[in-house]
């Protein structure tokens, strides 16, 4: 019988300038961990963001559509332009990424994904998220909010040690 395959969940929101810089980290880790890692996006809409429910609701749909992460990364790499267009700016995004942008617009429009994000957001306040990007992995939650330094680090210390647990 095969262990499970370790997460790190990264609690994020696609207008927080935090979570662009998070992101290089994030990339990296997909890429040393592979598929030994479960790197999940969960969302966690801060209320100062006026487009955040519609960003975190875009990023759904974008996973729906298999082009989730590329997604989250070109929005988080233009989250000023995010900010002054919103929904509109997440539609023509999809279209840059070849998804289905009419869907998104519909998704955004029907709501399809806010039991998704809402419930997310609900889980993260009630493990203590108190801001993003927050990361969590092996039971620990890692405030990256305040200050990104060190956390790779840490995150690929408990990484190869819930891997080196199932050898």
């Amino acid at each position: 019988m095969n262990a499970p395959i370790p997460t790190l969940d990264v609690w994020c929101e696609l207008q927080c300038p935090d979570c662009r810089a998070a992101l290089t980290d994030v990339q990296a880790l997909r890429e040393r961990y592979g598929d030994r890692l479960d790197v999940r996006l969960r969302h966690f809409p801060l209320e100062k963001h006026k487009h955040s429910f519609a960003g975190a609701q875009a990023a759904e749909e974008a996973f729906e559509q298999g082009r989730g992460w590329p997604y989250v990364a070109a929005v988080l790499g233009r989250v000023a332009e995010f900010e002054r267009r919103g929904e509109e700016f997440l539609v023509e995004v999809a279209g840059e990424l070849g998804l289905d942008a009419e869907e998104f617009d519909t998704a955004l429009i029907d709501g399809r994904h806010i039991l998704i994000v809402d419930a997310d957001q609900a889980e993260g306040k009630a493990i203590g998220v108190t801001g993003t990007p927050t990361y969590v992995i092996g039971g620990e939650r890692l405030d990256g909010g305040t200050s990104q330094e060190g956390l790779r680090a840490r995150i690929e210390e408990i990484a190869d040690r819930l891997l080196a647990g199932q050898d």
